[in-house]
């Protein structure tokens, strides 16, 4: 007779095991098996996360939200103000504006600005990469938010709120979406050695359905073997884990039956499915190798991939901020609704002390941004994948002295975000801030405003896209957001 097991054994053993539970916001839905190249494979039933049709014929697809946190600065990099030259070391009434910290005088950038494109659209020397894709990019140059302090500002910028309690942008449009994959989440957040500030509320499902939250990936060592942990079973064999899992479902299924209603328990439920799914999919697409030498090449990524922690001696490991951007690449083109890469951990683009530190972060994700666009122009896929650059805030024009050195501090009330791809038209701006790059002046755009655009190119109405909480229809924007159709293709 086989020795009994007990539920936490089972758990254990099963497909999964009790690791996945932490995907407890990485949610399938109900299927039967099919056969195909793995055996015991599932077809997926109609559920929360099959594709749904949108409000309206969408312009975008799929959404990858290239994020710079902590702030770069506008007037460093895409936003060219050659006054800051003629009024440096001044401090006009234009400028006077209490920020953060105490700032003195007008400075100039140290970096040169030039035309580029047909477009002849304004990039710094910063971004020599980028300026190669202007004719794609729509620059937004009145960007403003609310508070110049980055938990604030992080928050609105993902979950449209300055308050924790709010479910993330992805997890609104697999809300409304669904996705197109059911072995893969539909948001997954990348970032490197870390993770970015506010960290889990970022991507949170808050009070939508447990399956809508993102699935955080960390890109150091991309081993597609362990990047995801505790979806591979080296103790049953997939039959037997399919069978071990039903039971299991079926017994959970039985209780929620009897609770009525308990979202954590479905989350469960369902987070069980997707991970056993994934133990197929997830190694293929995170695995690097599969990708040709030109492809390498073009992202800056070293000949020879290694998944240990190399030096960056002739070359770079598997595992930064290039690496995400081609992982957004193959997580996009295989269905995932949104990808966010984050430059992170932290919030390193936060210069108060030395803007010159500006030129490194912009070196470490310059030729990969580029890349990642000219990288799905070249597949057809960018005409349907909307992307988003930009941090929370922007930075002042004047001098923070604060760490001895040239430096900038938060500014909130005029910054800079570019979109390309997804019914965007390139190479124009939209917006102006003032002529010290200071404050938005010409059609402002607030955060509201720019996730009202965000879901209208998916075809979303974010004035229609709620969900009754606490007796209130909440949403996205909130009860403010305006759509910019001023920057549509």
């Amino acid at each position: 007779m086989r020795p009994f097991l007990t539920r936490r054994q089972m758990l254990q053993q099963c497909g999964t095991g009790i690791g996945i539970l932490g995907l407890a916001g990485v949610l399938a839905d109900d299927s039967s098996l099919v056969s195909s190249g793995h055996a015991a494979v599932r077809q997926v039933m109609p559920g929360p996360t099959v594709a749904r049709p949108p409000h309206f014929a969408p312009r975008a697809k799929r959404f990858i939200h290239l994020y710079m946190n902590g702030g770069p600065s506008q007037v460093d990099t895409f936003d060219y103000k050659p006054a800051l030259k003629k009024y440096a070391g001044q401090r006009p009434k234009e400028v006077d504006i209490k920020t953060l910290r105490k700032t003195s005088e007008l400075m100039d950038s140290p970096w040169k600005f030039q035309r580029q494109g047909q477009s002849g659209l304004w990039v710094s020397e910063l971004f020599p990469h980028v300026a190669q894709c202007v004719d794609d990019i729509c620059m937004m140059h009145s960007m403003h938010t609310n508070i110049p302090e980055h938990a604030a500002a992080l928050l609105m910028m993902n979950v449209g709120s300055i308050q924790p309690n709010r479910p993330a942008l992805g997890a609104w449009l697999g809300y409304g979406l669904g996705t197109e994959n059911q072995n893969l989440p539909g948001f997954v957040v990348l970032c490197h050695r870390g993770k970015p500030r506010p960290e889990g509320v970022s991507w949170s499902n808050s009070f939508l359905p447990g399956i809508h939250s993102g699935v955080f990936v960390d890109t150091h060592n991309l081993d597609p073997k362990t990047v995801l942990l505790n979806i591979q079973n080296s103790h049953l064999a997939t039959k037997q884990q399919r069978a071990q899992l039903d039971l299991l479902q079926r017994m959970n299924r039985l209780h929620l039956e009897r609770l009525q209603k308990e979202a954590v328990l479905e989350a469960r439920i369902e987070s069980m499915e997707l991970a056993f799914r994934m133990q197929f999919a997830a190694p293929e697409v995170f695995d690097l190798r599969r990708e040709t030498q030109a492809t390498l090449d073009l992202y800056g990524i070293r000949e020879e991939p290694s998944f240990t922690d190399a030096d960056n001696s002739g070359g770079r490991p598997f595992g930064g901020f290039a690496e995400g951007c081609l992982l957004a690449r193959r997580l996009s083109e295989r269905g995932v609704r949104m990808v966010q890469l984050a430059f992170a951990p932290d919030i390193p683009w936060d210069d108060h002390e030395d803007i010159f530190n500006h030129a490194r972060r912009a070196r470490d994700c310059d030729r990969a941004i580029a890349a990642l666009l000219k990288d799905l122009k070249a597949r057809g896929l960018l005409d349907e994948t909307l992307v988003l650059w930009g941090g929370e805030f922007g930075r002042t024009p004047v001098n923070d002295k604060s760490g001895g050195t040239p430096g900038r501090d938060h500014n909130h009330v005029g910054f800079t975000v570019w979109m390309a791809g997804g019914g965007v038209q390139g190479g124009m701006t939209y917006g102006k801030t003032d002529d010290f790059g200071f404050r938005a002046v010409e059609e402002p755009i607030h955060v509201h405003d720019l996730h009202a655009t965000i879901l209208h190119l998916m075809g979303l109405d974010h004035e229609r896209l709620t969900f009754r909480h606490s007796g209130r229809d909440f949403r996205l924007t909130d009860i403010q957001g305006n759509v910019v159709d001023g920057i549509f293709a």
